[in-house]
């Protein structure tokens, strides 16, 4: 790994600086949220991972242990969830490193983990991300909104609309 790298948990010392630096940024994480993802780290429902390229906060991502995707939940898989990293830093191997960290975490802990990604032009990162880290498609189809988009339906082309890939 890229020792300019380090990868941690979160900790409660990190929810003001986090939520700078993504406001900064304009990565839409209110503090309220990044309060109740500290809530749930404390109590198991996720694990937060971030990432510090030459010890600036650079990403984050997430590990729910229980999924919003019914497939995920009934199966037992853990969805990776929220993965961030702040657009002057991408292109240094930081996903990668994030990545790397929770398939660990995850695939020690579960056998298998599994993650939803968009389908326009602003997810090519992340789809080409996953396909390179060996995630294939679960084979259940296209969702919106968490269900099943069935053929002959027309659905809105925005962030509710994903395909779910896992890897084991």
């Amino acid at each position: 790994m890229n020792k300019a790298i380090q990868i941690r948990q979160m900790t409660a010392d990190d929810i003001d600086h986090v939520f700078c630096i993504f406001d900064e940024h304009d990565i839409g994480k209110p503090l309220d949220y990044i309060l109740k993802c500290w809530e749930e780290n404390k109590t198991g429902e996720r694990i937060t991972l971030l990432a510090f390229y030459e010890r600036q906060f650079a990403g984050s991502l997430h590990l729910l242990a229980k999924s919003h995707y019914s497939y995920f939940v009934e199966n037992g898989i853990p969805e990776i969830n929220d993965f961030n990293v702040i657009p002057p830093l991408r292109r240094h191997g930081i996903g990668h490193a994030l990545m790397a960290a929770v398939e660990h975490i995850a695939i020690r802990k579960y056998g298998v983990v599994g993650v939803g990604v968009g389908l326009f032009a602003s997810y090519g990162d992340a789809q080409r991300l996953y396909a390179k880290r060996g995630y294939v498609p679960d084979g259940r189809g296209l969702t919106y909104h968490g269900q099943p988009v069935v053929q002959g339906s027309m659905v809105q082309v925005d962030h509710d609309l994903a395909l779910y890939l896992t890897k084991s």
